[in-house]
């Protein structure tokens, strides 16, 4: 079935066009690079996989518990609209909450695969241009896993948010080439991984949590890219350009944050604007929710050398300020091993059922013997 039959709202005219800028960059040195890059880029080509095979389709999931979410996590719990909902209300409201966060992740994963295109483009060194051609791949196939998640397990999809149309809009449209690096991999990669991970962490849904295990392996990686890339090139820029850099860090954190409500979602089950946007701010969930999105992306960007007071001011405004001081290696290497760890648990599972089927087997030609 086509995706826009599936839409809950109009995603409004197709394709999105988002002019381009900037120079393309040829480099004539190829056999000259920075031994991290590169081995990210040998990483990047060993960790290539199929999402028709690693993931286990035949997994059946309910669209009307999709995550398993307790009541309390809903905007609208304990509010009187809520107390209005019969049973099969709350379970449609589930499965658009569900579908409303993994078609963002969807939309997202387009925007970071033309992202990684516009780096091989526009980088000037080699080493980056490799490592963002694998990365091109790894976003093609996230959006291929999640667009297929939404289609045949959800049966439901939700247009982009605006906001987080609006920051990959910026980051596209300008034509300095470190910005699709700060957009993409420092703020919107690093907001999306924090977001699979909270879901991931909570879930007791076998087939979501298989997806966002796998897909946060790469991510990882993609992390770790722009934060050597950045590190290296934010050394030597004025700090007038570095302030530029941080007014759209601090601006894209707050469209990101607001991002976050889901008010389209309550307004699709008759609940005014205004109230849904108020029942959001109020709900002591998604206020924890937001905070922990923000833990991938504060030390990342102290790390690469954004941290002057504004930004900094714009951090403690959030609650998120004490987050700088996180390990980004330890929570990239927890990712890594969660999804070694799955695969193994998987692969003894496969093999212990093999064993028994074998003995069976054994057992039932001894008896025709």
């Amino acid at each position: 079935m086509p995706t826009h039959d599936l839409y809950a709202n109009d995603p409004g005219g197709s394709p999105w066009e988002v002019p381009a800028t900037g120079a393309a960059r040829f480099s004539w040195e190829y056999d000259d690079g920075r031994d991290r890059l590169l081995a990210l880029y040998q990483k990047g080509k060993d960790k290539q996989w199929d999402g028709r095979t690693r993931i286990d389709w035949d997994l059946e999931v309910d669209p009307y518990d999709t995550l398993g979410a307790p009541d309390e996590m809903m905007s609208l719990y304990g509010t009187p609209y809520w107390n209005k909902l019969t049973d099969k209300d709350k379970g449609e409201l589930r499965r658009h909450y569900a579908s409303w966060q993994f078609s963002q992740f969807l939309h997202g994963e387009q925007g970071a695969m033309i992202c990684a295109a516009r780096i091989v483009e526009s980088v000037p060194d080699l080493d980056a241009k490799f490592y963002s051609a694998t990365q091109v791949m790894d976003e093609a196939r996230h959006a291929e896993i999640y667009g297929r998640f939404l289609h045949e397990k959800i049966g439901l999809v939700y247009p982009i948010n605006d906001n987080l149309q609006s920051l990959l809009g910026d980051t596209l449209r300008d034509s300095r080439w470190d910005m699709p690096y700060l957009g993409m991999q420092v703020l919107i990669e690093g907001l999306a991984l924090a977001a699979f991970g909270m879901i991931r962490d909570t879930t007791d849904k076998p087939l979501p949590k298989q997806i966002l295990t796998y897909v946060m392996q790469d991510e990882a990686r993609h992390v770790a890219f722009g934060r050597m890339a950045l590190r290296d090139y934010y050394k030597q820029l004025t700090e007038a350009e570095l302030r530029e850099r941080e007014e759209f860090v601090i601006e894209g954190c707050y469209l990101m944050r607001d991002r976050l409500r889901g008010v389209e979602v309550l307004e699709n089950f008759g609940i005014p604007k205004a109230d849904a946007e108020a029942f959001s701010e109020r709900s002591e969930y998604l206020r924890l929710f937001r905070k922990l999105l923000f833990s991938r992306i504060v030390p990342c960007v102290k790390d690469i050398g954004l941290w002057g007071r504004r930004l900094q001011q714009a951090y403690a405004d959030m609650g998120v300020f004490e987050m700088g001081d996180s390990s980004l290696d330890l929570l990239m290497a927890q990712d890594e091993e969660l999804a070694e760890r799955l695969d193994a648990e998987r692969f003894a599972a496969e093999e212990r059922e093999r064993a028994v089927e074998v003995e069976e087997a054994i057992d039932s030609g001894a008896a025709e013997g």
